[in-house]
């Protein structure tokens, strides 16, 4: 079964060329513009794994997050947060709040897609996916 990918991003160029390098990989993909728009593609499709940036119009990263580990529903859903904001605290704040990885752009594509399959791999062990 083909892992379902949530790429939320309000940067067009980023979600463009994430959804292009996810569907490369192998995997389905579902988009998201903004921090509202990404929390109702969460519950509506119920991907494995988003990859979430902090930064967002209408909700940040942080409150999806926060949003999505509330529901029990989605407990399973796999959180990476990608986002230019990498001082300590921020990244501290983005896993306590139940983020699974946090990676700071820009990031290589190499290690992101390694770091996707990481965390779709723990899922899977995990008896999620």
């Amino acid at each position: 079964m083909t892992a379902k990918i949530l790429i939320a991003d309000d940067e067009p160029n980023i979600l463009l060329s994430l959804e292009f390098l996810m569907k490369r990989e192998g995997f389905q993909v579902c988009v998201a513009a903004d921090g509202a728009a990404a929390l109702a593609a969460v519950q509506r499709e119920r991907p494995d794994l988003v990859l979430l940036d902090v930064m967002m119009p209408g909700k940040t990263g942080f409150e999806v997050c926060q949003a999505v580990r509330a529901d029990e529903t989605l407990a399973a859903t796999r959180i990476l947060m990608l986002t230019a904001k990498g001082r300590e605290t921020d990244v501290a704040k983005g896993l306590a709040l139940g983020a699974d990885a946090y990676m700071t752009k820009p990031f290589s594509t190499r290690e992101l897609v390694e770091r996707v399959r990481s965390l779709l791999a723990t899922a899977a062990t995990r008896g999620g996916t």
